[in-house]
């Protein structure tokens, strides 16, 4: 029998982990998914942060729990799966969104630094995924797996983001490969490619970019940007939220492997 739209994207009695959830995208997406009904475990680098997120959330009426944890550190991510089920049973939707863009032209960019990158970006997406697809085959209901990587993992958006570009490119490859070996197992693998997005990260890369400039020339530094964008303006964040909520939902009942763009037409221009 056919779902009507309201059935299709709740997510009552469902548990999500959104890495990098305390703000910015991550905060969108924490949020949308509330809304649908599931219990959302935030993890966040910034532990605090994650906590005062879930606070947020649960002030609107939300079940939302944070806590901190270093995406690239394997017992870290060991301890979040183990919360989400000492809090809430079970996991049954993963949004891999923690991620770091240092703007580093090449010729200045040390192999630390590169490292750094990989582990949270790559490697963080790799220990999230393999925990909990483990534990989602062990429940035996499948599952999402949502991973947030960029248009740079289809086209290059900017000198310095070498290290950031690879680990975008390696994480679109990760998400088709398991999305292959998953969904025998009712666990679809997804993922969400933002362009331009106004969050503090992307507000601390323009006022590092712009230097010592005005605040004039800094507005007419983020307006140039946005004036190759062929709608025109920078996106935010609940329109990352509302189409992971898509992803998590019924609604994508026969997608998997698929990466779906939102950046407002930019890679058109």
């Amino acid at each position: 029998m056919m779902k009507a739209v309201a059935e299709l994207l709740d997510l009552s009695g469902k548990t999500a982990i959104v890495t990098g959830g305390a703000a910015g995208i991550g905060l969108g997406i924490s949020r949308r998914l509330a809304e649908a009904g599931a219990s959302v475990l935030i993890a966040d680098i910034d532990g605090d942060a994650a906590r005062l997120a879930a606070k947020e959330l649960s002030g609107e009426g939300y079940r939302a729990e944070g806590m901190g944890a270093d995406v690239a550190d394997e017992f870290d991510v060991s301890d979040v799966i183990g919360e989400a089920v000492h809090l809430f049973g079970g996991i049954d939707i993963l949004v891999n969104n923690a991620g770091i863009y240092p703007s580093i032209p090449l010729a200045r960019l040390e192999p630390d630094s590169f490292d750094r990158v990989v582990a949270i970006n790559l490697r963080g997406v790799y220990l999230f995924t393999k925990f909990a697809s483990e534990l989602m085959k062990t429940q035996g209901h499948g599952g999402r797996i949502i991973n947030v990587t960029s248009i740079d993992a289809l086209h290059p958006s900017m000198i310095g983001l070498a290290a950031y570009d690879a680990t975008k490119h390696g994480v679109w490859g990760f998400t088709k490969n398991t999305a292959a070996e998953l969904a025998p197992h009712g666990i679809l693998v997804n993922a969400v490619a933002p362009g331009g997005v106004t969050t503090p990260g992307t507000q601390q890369m323009v006022d590092s970019a712009a230097g010592g400039l005005t605040e004039a020339s800094t507005e007419a530094m983020q307006a140039a940007f946005a004036a190759k964008i062929p709608m025109g303006r920078m996106g935010e964040p609940d329109e990352i939220g509302k189409v992971v909520l898509f992803l998590a939902s019924d609604m994508a009942s026969y997608m998997s492997g698929s990466q779906v763009v939102v950046d407002g037409g930019a890679l058109l221009s």
